[in-house]
């Protein structure tokens, strides 16, 4: 038997059974919808992680203060003396103190992160203000009660209005608006568009907390990144005298950590994706064991009147296959579609790549192959005298 012709009877086989067709591409064109979607929020989500990572520098130190080992803290001073002492590798220091507090303006009250820092912040984080300026060293200084707002609490409180210049309440505290930051990511709560920064030296009071846990660390240049690693690590090994009080890492150990992570997830929920591509392969074995059945007489005339095994192995194998195909081509329109709308709502960049879409296409196929092989196999062995006494 051609090919072209198996093929033609293939579809009109399937197109023959519509209801039972459609529910036997079903867990293929679950399937492969799955895999296209979590890859294509994962690569989205990972993708807008680097860039927001990248967009710091590659020359900016991160520290934890974790505390265990040791009850000493890292002070303002000792930071500072710390960048003198090594002025030739470290730019800048900015420490920062985290915490939450309740922000009223009129009748209008938001709960938010805020940060305690310095001046220096605006260039260790790549921090720009798009109204107003940034806290400078006479803020911190004096301990002025200024504060930065994110855009998500300026559109919140004052809607059209400018805020600079504006008085508002932190903790009951009166604070005067000094600028709003850049949009960072979308301007919806819990995003980092959803805090305010005021001088660490107003938060110790304000917070009614003097510990620095967390401080960042600006390199010269990216090439002495790893001398100010070394450096710093022998600072705070000298106070704290333990290396389980704290927790140091850069942009390059965060980025291959995010990467790290990213493939994990990727190869777990590619798992879970082809659970359902092996559950659809079985429905297709299932469907095509029904049909040999029913066909059984339709083989037996077949053999009777010449037909050859492989010609009967390819007609049911091809018809396996043609359904996984169909089922592998909606899922992949399902997908693209799916992983845009959920990446929508999500406020994710959904990235579909061509190599996912081939990738899950091709499994589809071999899908097809592998559990459309036995029922194929089976109806090519079936005896034609036996199979024309079946009424």
């Amino acid at each position: 038997m051609q090919w072209l012709q198996a093929l033609r009877m293939a579809i009109k086989s399937i197109s023959g059974n519509k209801m039972r067709s459609s529910l036997t591409m079903l867990g293929i064109i679950i399937g492969v919808s799955a895999v296209i979607i979590m890859a294509s929020l994962v690569q989205g989500t990972t993708r807008q992680i680097t860039e927001r990572l990248q967009s710091m520098g590659t020359n900016m130190i991160n520290v934890n203060i974790i505390g265990r080992g040791s009850t000493r803290t890292v002070t303002d001073a000792d930071l500072f003396q710390f960048q003198q002492n090594n002025s030739a590798i470290i730019e800048a220091v900015a420490p920062v103190l985290n915490g939450n507090v309740t922000i009223k303006f009129g009748n209008r009250n938001i709960s938010t992160n805020i940060e305690g820092t310095n001046e220096a912040y605006e260039t260790v984080r790549n921090t720009k203000v798009q109204e107003g300026r940034f806290i400078n060293a006479l803020d911190v200084e004096r301990r002025q009660k200024v504060v930065l707002i994110g855009s998500y609490i300026a559109n919140e409180l004052f809607g059209g209005l400018s805020p600079i210049g504006q008085e508002i309440k932190l903790n009951g505290d009166l604070f005067t608006v000094a600028g709003v930051l850049e949009v960072k990511s979308n301007s919806s709560a819990q995003s980092t568009d959803d805090k305010v920064i005021i001088p660490y030296t107003t938060a110790k009071r304000l917070l009614r907390n003097a510990a620095i846990r967390n401080f960042y660390i600006q390199a010269k240049t990216p090439d002495k990144v790893d001398d100010a690693m070394t450096v710093l690590q022998e600072f705070l090994y000298r106070i704290f005298n333990s290396n389980d009080a704290y927790r140091v890492f850069n942009q390059a150990d965060m980025l291959d950590s995010i990467n790290e992570t990213t493939r994990t997830m990727t190869m777990m929920l590619g798992g879970i994706a082809g659970i359902s591509l092996l559950v659809g392969g079985i429905g297709i074995m299932n469907i095509m064991l029904v049909s040999v059945t029913e066909r059984t007489r339709e083989i037996g005339i077949r053999k009777a009147i010449g037909a050859k095994r492989k010609s009967i192995l390819g007609q049911f194998l091809i018809e396996a296959i043609v359904v996984s195909c169909m089922g592998g081509i909606l899922g992949i329109i399902a997908g693209i579609a799916a992983s845009s709308l959920i990446g929508k709502a999500m406020q994710i960049q959904a990235e579909t790549s061509a190599l996912i879409i081939t990738i899950s296409f091709g499994f589809s196929v071999l899908v097809g192959v592998f559990f459309g092989w036995y029922p194929a196999n089976k109806a090519s062995k079936l005896n034609a005298i036996e199979a024309l006494r079946v009424e």
